[in-house]
């Protein structure tokens, strides 16, 4: 390997100055997609990386084979009652892409004599592609006709199909610039569609409606601020339209009563800064899920017929102990999801008999969530569970009783008794006396210390949980400890959890993690020579600031689609995504945010130390961290690092933010990263 010399970028002075303040940038001319010698040097990573990595490919392709071993690769997911048909989708063996069906039955019991029917068989639309997403699929309100997503590059621009369920046929009715999702709905009479379409910069910005056989398309609203984007969903009843003008802290909704395609829009409760809410609907009532003077949420309801705030009553109040995440209304029911102390949590409100009650579980780690559920006259709905141990179940839940029946529990090939691995939650104090829960997973048999595949995301309010993986007992039975670190910017422990890792305190997500890490290796799960460190997106900026902090922490590190060159990325508003992120990350035009950021930017503050094995992923086509982010980063570490270890850059020519779209290549994917990590560990076989 020593005779293989890595890519040198040039340098090519390129000053950013702000606040009085000068960043050096030599390697900001990676960003001229079309320069043929920016493809020439993303190409030789890619050539680098195949030559360090050729002696490991026996391993990888091992990695690989057993991992498919695992996986039921003809599998079938439960059927969702959607009207007169049960709507499903299912793989068979050697093919990439799932294949979307439905049948005919008044009832589950029905189904297994019921003829199926192909509704779209994406390893078909696939042919030919090197890339293929379908993101959204939504039949008409007769069933008859299917309006679907399709994008082929990887980026958030898709194209929208209406598809005859009868012929077969695609009807004329084509759009392109359709957001990837909440993006869709039909009206109530089938004859409508209503869809956001996003700008220059890839935002949902504007709502359409488009009545089917017609060629125009009528614009409803644009969203004039550019740290707003517009979601649209359809009430869980059907009844209502809601499209959401929605901020990291603020939100807006508007509604239409479903069978009035032509009516008019109307703003339920004009924005105020700080103030998010979220709208559905049951019975006469909207219901309003808020943060207004409640932390965690609080849920309201307000007649239909006369929805202004001072006829607003309060079901639910806030408690500081309960983040409230959502409620899916039935006709009978509120199916009420959220967290408490630290893990998901289901609540049934039966409206008849006026009890509220929180389902219980037999594990201390878990995941529950609700499942897809379309019929609203039901006391009758799917929910998931699952956790490190127990592969993931589909339950239905009887909502009077409370009572569960099992539909289907996701099966693992090649044996897998639960009894022999062990589940633990842990705390970890943080520097500043905030106690950080961890959740991991091991084979029992396993001697501590041991090495350990620490993963963590840590932005934008989303929690990292305990789900179960086949492929994961690749590391487990190599005896790998798996470890979730769930520091703060996340909302495992509410709200204020994911305030406190945001903005001017997002120091906390990168301070919280190195004491989680710190933490497993006091405790002797661990030791540093044999700690894996894992993120992607955000989370790719977390293992960027990581080691900049603390590279002597950790002896390798996976940093994909990362998020590391935050300054220069969020003082461009031409780039995707930047103005929305104004109130995730800051805003450098002022002086105070400007410094923060750059403080911990992972590309602007690299310096001449040593620094763990690396592997970076990036896709071409990313349009939420471009390419050339992680790009400048490793060249700019090539530059300055002063180790002899493993850096290495792939950049999917291809696909875009979620790397390859058929599930055989990603799982060739996760077997590079594996190889490389655990090769760095001592773990070769």
């Amino acid at each position: 390997m020593s005779e293989l010399k890595p890519p040198t970028a040039r340098r090519i002075p390129h000053p950013h100055t702000a606040h009085g303040d000068t960043r050096p940038d030599d390697y900001y001319w990676l960003a001229e997609r079309d320069n043929p010698e920016v493809m020439a040097y993303l190409q030789a990573e890619n050539a680098y990386l195949e030559a360090v990595m050729k002696p490991l490919e026996p391993f990888q392709e091992k990695l690989y084979r057993q991992m498919l071993a695992r996986i039921k690769q003809t599998d079938l997911e439960v059927p969702v009652q959607h009207g007169p048909y049960f709507y499903y989708s299912r793989t068979e063996e050697g093919k990439q892409y799932k294949i979307h069906c439905r049948k005919k039955a008044a009832s589950r019991a029905e189904l297994e004599a019921a003829p199926e029917e192909v509704i779209l068989d994406l390893n078909a639309l696939a042919e030919g592609k090197s890339y293929l997403s379908v993101s959204v699929l939504k039949p008409s309100p007769d069933h008859r006709l299917l309006a679907y997503l399709q994008n082929e590059d990887g980026s958030d621009r898709y194209t929208l199909y209406v598809k005859d369920l009868q012929t077969g046929e695609l009807l004329p009715d084509r759009v392109e610039d359709v957001y990837l999702y909440q993006s869709l709905e039909w009206d109530a009479t089938g004859e409508y569609l209503f869809f956001t379409r996003v700008d220059e910069t890839q935002r949902p910005c504007y709502l359409y409606r488009h009545r089917l056989g017609h060629s125009e398309q009528t614009l409803l609203y644009q969203e004039p601020d550019e740290t707003f984007r517009l979601k649209l969903y359809k009430s869980a009843s059907g009844r209502f339209l809601f499209a959401a003008s929605t901020s990291t802290l603020t939100d807006e909704v508007r509604y239409l009563e479903a069978l009035q395609p032509e009516g008019e829009w109307h703003v339920f409760a004009p924005r105020q800064r700080g103030v998010k809410y979220s709208l559905e609907h049951q019975g006469q009532h909207f219901l309003i899920l808020t943060n207004q003077d409640a932390l965690n949420f609080k849920l309201l309801q307000a007649p239909i017929l006369s929805p202004s705030p001072d006829h607003w009553h309060e079901l639910l109040p806030h408690d500081p102990e309960v983040y409230l995440q959502g409620v899916l209304p039935f006709e009978r029911h509120l199916l009420i999801y959220g967290r408490q102390e630290g893990s998901t949590q289901l609540w049934v409100w039966d409206l008849v008999h006026g009890t509220y009650r929180r389902l219980a579980w037999p594990e201390p780690v878990y995941t529950v969530a609700p499942a897809d559920n379309r019929e609203y006259a039901t006391d009758r709905v799917l929910i998931s569970f699952q956790s490190f141990l127990t592969p993931r179940k589909v339950l239905e839940l009887e909502l009077n009783s409370l009572q569960t029946t099992l539909l289907k529990q996701d099966e693992v090939l090649g044996g897998y008794d639960p009894a022999e691995y062990v589940q633990e939650r842990l705390w970890a104090t943080a520097r500043d006396g905030v106690r950080v829960p961890i959740s991991l997973v091991y084979k029992r048999s396993t001697t501590l210390p041991a090495p350990l595949y620490l993963y963590a995301y840590g932005s934008y309010g989303i929690s990292i949980d305990p789900t179960f993986s086949s492929i994961r007992l690749v590391l487990l039975d190599r005896g790998v400890v798996f470890a979730i670190a769930h520091v703060r910017g996340g909302a495992e422990m509410g709200r204020g959890w994911y305030e406190d890792g945001k903005l001017l305190k997002k120091k906390n997500t990168f301070t919280d993690f190195i004491d989680c890490a710190e933490h497993l290796v006091k405790a002797g799960y661990t030791t540093p020579e044999r700690l894996m460190a894992v993120g992607g997106s955000a989370g790719g900026l977390l293992m960027g600031a990581v080691i900049n902090l603390r590279p002597d922490l950790f002896r390798a590190v996976a940093a994909h689609v990362p998020f590391v060159d935050v300054v220069t990325t969020m003082s461009d508003p031409s780039i995707p995504l930047t103005t929305l992120e104004y109130d995730e990350w800051g805003n450098p035009a002022e002086a105070e945010s400007y410094a923060y950021m750059k403080s911990y930017s992972p590309y602007d503050n690299v310096q001449a130390k040593d620094y763990p094995h690396l592997l970076v992923t990036t896709g071409i086509n990313d349009p939420r961290v471009a390419y050339w982010e992680p790009a400048k980063w490793v060249a700019r570490l090539r530059e300055l690092k002063t180790d002899g270890n493993v850096l290495l850059l792939k950049t999917h020519m291809g696909a875009g933010h979620g790397g390859s779209s058929g599930r055989y290549d990603r799982l060739k994917e996760v077997a590079l990263e594996y190889a490389f990590l655990l090769d760095k560990v001592g773990l070769r076989e």
